[in-house]
């Protein structure tokens, strides 16, 4: 696998998978899950910009259920909000005591 673009066969051969496995995954149309996060994702990186990425998953799941009324869980939003790298700003005030 040195080269960059092995071809199929041996790539199939290594990995145990049939080349009519391959072939059928290639050309499968992408999923409805994949579909739904492409769109949340999308609108997650937007809500994020708006807020100058000050909101972080809980303030983006909220926006999202009461201001969009799009329901989707909290874990969702956390692993479509890291994917992108859309984290938001650390907390001011008090800083914590040292110990």
């Amino acid at each position: 696998m040195a080269r960059e673009h092995p071809s199929v066969q041996p790539a199939c051969r290594m990995l145990h998978v049939a080349e009519s496995g391959y072939s059928a995954w290639r050309d499968r149309p992408p999923s409805n899950r994949l579909v739904k996060h492409a769109w949340l994702t999308e609108t997650i990186v937007g809500m994020h910009t708006a807020s100058r990425g000050t909101y972080g998953s809980r303030r983006v799941h909220a926006e999202l259920g009461l201001g969009l009324s799009i329901h989707v869980s909290h874990g969702t939003v956390e692993l479509l909000m890291h994917r992108p790298d859309c984290t938001a700003c650390p907390a001011t005030g008090a800083a914590a005591p040292s110990t």
